[in-house]
């Protein structure tokens, strides 16, 4: 799997990578993982082993802008 939009490795083993993005944290799930490649020229890295899931989650919102949408 390559990943584009990457701008740093948080964490990694061989079941988990957690990558950053400008937009958020993805992170990828599954057995055997290896992080092969991150070029921050063009913000790809290649992931290789089986992968199981992948969860994208956006910047933390600050509560108050939560709870000021809440209550419109």
């Amino acid at each position: 799997m390559t990943a584009t939009g990457i701008t740093r490795i948080v964490s990694y083993d061989e079941y988990s990578a957690t990558l950053e993005t400008q937009q958020g944290s993805l992170v990828v799930g599954g057995r055997e993982l290896q992080v092969s490649e991150l070029s921050i020229q063009t913000g790809e890295v290649k992931i290789a082993g089986k992968i199981e899931s992948i969860q994208y989650a956006d910047l933390k919102e600050s509560p108050a802008g939560f709870f000021k949408r809440l209550v419109r």
